[in-house]
């Protein structure tokens, strides 16, 4: 029995040879440097040309979301199958991780309150926890629609925008410029999440009192009134 050659079972010489029948069936293409790879995986992953030759990419998207993950971004996914594609290992080594709030039992309980998708709730979500992520969105179409509701927002009312803050040595932190109103507190160690409704008033100082984040340090903090 003659034996099988080895180039054919070896993983990256299966992968070295997909990716060059790619580029030959591509062909003359005006892709970037920087955004001929990612082509090149969707149509490694889909096995659909024409989907390639569609993609259309914003001239700053690749360089702002490698800048995003090399300072520790995490990744935000609509569904659990686009966060399973998604290299949790790569992401480690940055800081970041991989978020998915679609099967998270809060979110069901917003999107039937409130008549929306779970899809829609899962980025409101992730606004709130994940500040400054990278989406990947590849099956629900009101999440898609939903964060490009709040980037518009957000750019439509900086005022709105959601303010962010890290503890100190001490596990001390302060919001200041809040619009009154109310507000969801968001606190994270980077292994549990909080979140806390408060209320802000004009010219009020709220004091948010200890929020204990476990295994972390406790963690104190104000909520300053915009102005001051």
């Amino acid at each position: 029995m003659s034996k099988r050659p080895t180039s054919l079972i070896q993983p990256d010489a299966i992968e070295a040879e997909s990716f060059r029948i790619i580029e030959a069936e591509m062909g003359s293409h005006e892709f970037s440097v920087l955004e001929w790879p990612i082509v090149q995986r969707a149509i490694h992953a889909t096995a659909d040309f024409e989907l390639g030759r569609s993609m259309v990419f914003h001239p700053r998207a690749v360089e702002a979301g490698i800048a995003a993950i090399r300072k520790g971004a995490d990744v935000v996914a609509d569904v659990q199958m686009i966060q399973a594609g998604i290299s949790a290992g790569s992401l480690a080594e940055f800081g970041g991780r991989t978020r998915c709030y679609m099967a998270d039992l809060d979110v069901a309980e917003k999107a039937r309150a409130e008549g929306t998708t779970r899809a829609i709730q899962c980025m409101r979500k992730a606004a709130r926890q994940a500040p400054g992520a990278v989406y990947a969105i590849g099956n629900a179409p009101t999440a898609l629609l939903e964060l490009v509701r709040l980037v518009e927002d957000a750019e439509a009312n900086p005022d709105d925008a959601r303010p962010s803050s890290v503890t100190d040595a001490d596990g001390r932190f302060a919001h200041v410029r809040v619009p009154a109103g109310k507000r969801t507190l968001s606190a994270s160690n980077g292994a549990g999440i909080i979140e806390l409704e408060v209320t802000v008033g004009p010219g009020q100082r709220t004091d948010l009192g200890v929020l204990r984040l476990d295994p972390a340090p406790p963690t104190t903090g104000v909520s300053e009134p915009e102005g001051e």
